[in-house]
């Protein structure tokens, strides 16, 4: 699918302009557009950034789901129900994007297929789910399911996001100390220093304090040079691949980042198995949702095992990714038939676990940061305390 920008007016004369819409090519665009009834002035093809799709947040993605699984409830059609809901949105955006869901379903396109057809604005989870939905004919329940799904994903997003101010506005004070150090205080004690004070560390001191405000602009390109180098090489497989299992193998960082791991595969995979997800697909899309390749890697075979008729629990515990005691509980829900309802409660307590996990993740990198922070102001006083003292004593002999 490409995506098409275009300005346009429709029969009573209104304009909409920079408007997007999905199409396999200019043909299908402007049968589209026609539909619509709408009188196409202007258009092209979005490239690059412009190519991308409004992406809802986990956040808009329960609301929406909430609001479908009661109008659903209700009794309301899926047409109707996807009507309302498009007049509904505030944004421009997700009401186009549900807007043209809507057209696409009233036409007789399925559900499932109306959502893929918008460019990835929807996770692939949302369709597996939907998919479900419609093999089995209880949308209204999966779309409940993804409600639930959403909210704790949102609530969990918003906890690390919260955890994660204090350490942030330590690590940004710590560079503006710094800078206002260099840039505006030491260079006003350099006339009271003799060549001999100038040497050592009060030599570099000195020496960065004037690189920094002559040469500002280098330390900017730097900086902006290494972030999207870091960008660009977590984008190649092999050293994403080597980052995702330092994140997971790391000593105590290691096992709280599971623990936050582990409650998301297990509500993921409940949710999928529950709906009628043939368990290879289930084990996939759950691995696949977690953004870690050194996970997604290592259920490559666990998935080739399970489909030989391997026990799951062994083929996971072989992995050495998660817990023992995950695998067990895993063990426990096939031998008792109830694997999906085992592994919602699991969800629960490992998402609970999540929240004290955060927490001490927090604990661990406030003190370095404090650390760093005060390293660097040490640093700075020990350099030029020193060779004041000395100055002023040659001042006063």
């Amino acid at each position: 699918m490409k995506t098409y920008i275009y300005t346009a007016t429709d029969a009573q004369g209104k304009t909409v302009r920079n408007a997007k819409l999905q199409a396999e090519d200019a043909a299908d665009f402007l049968r589209k557009i026609s539909e619509k009834g709408l009188y196409c002035s202007n258009y092209k093809e979005a490239k690059g950034k412009n190519n991308s799709i409004y992406k809802f947040k986990t956040s808009e993605l329960s609301v929406n789901c909430r609001q479908l699984s009661a109008m659903l409830n209700a009794g309301l059609t899926l047409v109707r129900s996807l009507d309302i809901l498009a007049k509904e949105q505030i944004k421009d955006g997700p009401k186009q994007i549900f807007r043209e869901i809507y057209e696409e379903v009233q036409k007789g396109t399925s559900f499932s297929d109306s959502l893929k057809m918008q460019g990835g604005a929807f996770p692939t989870f949302m369709v597996s789910m939907v998919q479900a939905g419609e093999a089995s004919g209880q949308m209204d329940i999966i779309m409940k399911r993804l409600e639930e799904n959403y909210l704790k994903e949102s609530k969990l997003n918003n906890k690390i996001r919260g955890a994660l101010t204090y350490p942030i506005i330590l690590a940004v004070l710590s560079v503006i100390i710094v800078v206002a150090l260099m840039s505006f205080i030491l260079p006003t004690f350099k006339d009271l220093m003799t060549e001999e004070d100038l040497r050592g560390l009060t030599g570099f001191l000195f020496d960065f304090s004037d690189s920094l405000r002559y040469y500002w602009y280098v330390y900017v390109i730097a900086v902006t040079v290494i972030i999207f180098g870091i960008r660009y090489a977590l984008k190649v497989p092999s050293v994403r691949f080597k980052f995702d299992k330092i994140i997971c193998k790391m000593p105590k960082v290691g096992p709280l980042v599971m623990k936050v791991y582990t409650g998301r595969f297990s509500r993921t995979l409940a949710n999928l198995y529950s709906a009628g997800i043939p368990m290879v697909e289930s084990l996939e899309r759950s691995a696949a949702i977690l953004n870690n390749m050194f996970i997604e890697d290592a259920f490559i075979k666990v998935v080739d095992e399970v489909k030989q008729g391997e026990q799951l629990s062994a083929s996971i515990q072989r992995t050495g990714i998660f817990e023992s005691m995950f695998c067990s509980i895993v063990y426990v829900g096939e031998e008792s038939g109830a694997l999906d309802s085992i592994l919602s409660k699991t969800a629960d307590f490992y998402e609970d676990e999540s929240d004290s996990a955060i927490q001490r993740l927090v604990s661990l990198i406030e003190p370095v940061m404090i650390i760093i922070m005060g390293g660097a102001i040490g640093t700075v006083i020990a350099g030029i305390l020193p060779a004041i003292y000395n100055s002023m004593a040659n001042l006063a002999g």
